[in-house]
């Protein structure tokens, strides 16, 4: 059974992600929950502990304990799978995001499931198999201290990663530098890829999952990802909060008259 102090930081901090306690909105004084019967001064002050060790919540003489104000996570675009990022360091594309945001990280922060599965329309047309073949599918979820911010399944053809780290379920990216360069290492060198975004009302399951606040949609991602010679080595659907995350983008501009000039 939970102390009395964690219930009552448990239902505080869903206050706080539903919207009830705006980001910049003070929580009641110690003394106002004491005498709403919410438990001892010892128990209220624990529990405002516990807030602000989650980093949600701050606290400072004359101001009381106030909700953090948070700004979105940048998602970078096409930086986040800079090979120097991946294949010459570790840092793995959801961590590059936490890096560029300024933010604080810890590699269990992604925790996955690991099985094979029947491909899914969707899946098989993207990994160019028939459907209902077995897929090895990584599904991960992905948070920020306590708070979810986004899933992400990727889907493999068994005999690009049969036995690799991709399959081990243990928490966090599959050993240094994380899946892509496991593929790297097995002879299957990322090239390009391509990327879809669509927003939409999320499942009652997600609501549950990412413990998302009433009436936020998600942002869901298709990424396909190939080798030079178009071999497509994985097809990922990622779900994010809406809210947590800033998209960023930044590409050359295509001239493709020039393009076709260049060629003639």
């Amino acid at each position: 059974m939970a102390p009395k102090w964690r219930d009552l930081a448990d239902r505080l901090a869903e206050q706080i992600r539903s919207g009830e306690y705006a980001p910049g909105a003070q929580l009641p004084q110690i003394r106002e929950l004491v005498e709403a019967g919410e438990g001892s001064k010892a128990t209220v002050h624990q529990a405002y502990k516990a807030l602000e060790a989650e980093g949600l919540v701050t606290s400072t003489r004359g101001h009381g304990t106030v909700v953090r104000q948070r700004a979105p996570l940048k998602r970078l675009g096409i930086y986040r799978y800079d090979k120097a990022k991946w294949r010459d360091s570790d840092e793995v594309a959801f961590i590059a995001d936490r890096v560029a945001s300024g933010r604080a990280f810890k590699r269990d922060e992604q925790t996955q499931t690991v099985s094979r599965v029947q491909a899914s329309d969707l899946v098989a047309e993207a990994l160019g198999v028939p459907a209902g073949s077995e897929v090895y599918a990584r599904a991960r979820l992905v948070k920020e201290g306590s708070q979810p911010t986004h899933t992400l399944t990727s889907y493999y053809k068994p005999e690009h990663v049969e036995g690799t780290r991709i399959v081990d379920p243990t928490p966090g990216p599959a050993g240094r530098g994380g899946g892509y360069r496991v593929l790297y290492d097995a002879g299957y060198e990322i090239d390009h890829m391509r990327e879809s975004l669509f927003a939409r009302v999320p499942s009652a399951h997600e609501v549950q999952l990412l413990q998302l606040p009433a009436g936020e949609p998600v942002v869901e991602l298709h990424r396909t990802t190939y080798t030079a010679d178009g071999t497509v080595v994985e097809f990922a659907v990622g779900v994010h909060s809406a809210s947590r995350f800033a998209w960023e983008y930044d590409f050359k501009v295509p001239d493709s008259a020039k393009d076709r000039e260049a060629q003639e």
